[in-house]
């Protein structure tokens, strides 16, 4: 609840570019990317479609948020750099990635995540509609509004120098190209040795995308953790056996309080990651050792009652 003479909360707006303004980017001019996509066979009306749509929702929630209050918007692109105050109010407006892009970031402030075009996102964690923008807002402030908070577990890692990353999906350990990865990794006193195509620690919100397709692939979809669920798993992406490394060890549960221990083999190329950010990277090299648990920290998702 928002005491009286308090200054109120700022209300932070996160978008991604729409699909026009990307093709922009790559391609210099709207003719240009219609020329390439032409030459493939492929029609620009799609992407400027899914753009109206996009920015209808977006202009919609803008509309929907008090004129008379604090207001910043940020693109996905700039998270990395963008300061958020303690007590913002984050309103992710677009697809699912994007409330796991902002979460990284936080510390606790409300997120609203909401489905700026409900014909192509599937709304996993973005599941409010621009018109329920004032809702969340109430909600977020403790005013009522008829919707409920989520909090969802964050997975951590930490450099053995203390540089840190957050994901509220995965966090990948490995090589930047996607090469093989060698490395140490150390789990519950026991450790294994390998050469892989990386390792990922996944929460229960990252346990339907990345993580699902190589625990299909290996049959072990029942070890995923549940959405809610306060416990991380680990996959060894494809590891190779040779006289010095083995495949043991390819998949663990890491329970509340436990860890996950890996050191780096990597002359160069070595990198951690979290929730497809690459350009946010930490290095892992040779001798750098990373440690990854669940965060004491929470992600507070405001969603609808079911």
């Amino acid at each position: 609840m928002i005491k009286k003479g308090v200054s109120l909360p700022r209300l932070v707006v996160v978008t991604r570019p729409s699909p026009i303004e990307e093709l922009r980017a790559r391609h210099g001019t709207k003719s240009q990317a219609k020329f390439y996509l032409s030459s493939r066979k492929q029609k620009i009306e799609a992407f400027e479609d899914q753009t109206t749509r996009i920015e209808a929702g977006i202009a919609a929630v803008l509309a929907a948020l008090p004129a008379d209050r604090r207001r910043a918007r940020v693109s996905r692109d700039e998270l990395d750099r963008f300061v958020f105050e303690p007590d913002d109010i984050v309103f992710a407006v677009g697809q699912d990635g994007l409330v796991a892009n902002v979460a990284k970031y936080l510390d606790a402030q409300p997120i609203v995540g909401i489905n700026a075009n409900p014909a192509q996102f599937d709304g996993v964690l973005c599941r409010l509609r621009p018109e329920h923008t004032a809702r969340a807002l109430a909600h977020a402030e403790g005013r009522g509004g008829g919707l409920c908070t989520e909090f969802r577990t964050l997975a951590i890692a930490e450099r053995e120098d203390g540089q840190k990353l957050r994901a509220l999906n995965e966090i990948f350990i490995g090589h930047r190209t996607h090469q093989s990865a060698r490395y140490s990794l150390t789990h519950r006193g026991c450790s294994a040795r390998h050469s892989s195509s990386g390792v990922i620690v996944t929460t229960g919100t990252g346990a339907t995308g990345w993580a699902r397709s190589i625990a299909t692939q290996r049959g072990i979809v029942e070890s995923l953790p549940s959405a809610l669920d306060k416990r991380l798993l680990y996959l060894v992406r494809e590891p190779f056996p040779s006289v010095v490394t083995v495949t043991a060890m390819d998949t663990g549960v890491l329970e509340p309080g436990e860890s996950l221990v890996l050191t780096s083999e990597m002359g160069e190329g070595g990198v951690i990651f979290a929730d497809g950010i690459e350009s946010d990277a930490l290095e892992f090299v040779t001798g750098q050792r990373v440690t990854i648990r669940a965060d004491a920290a929470q992600a507070r998702l405001v969603m609808p009652i079911d």
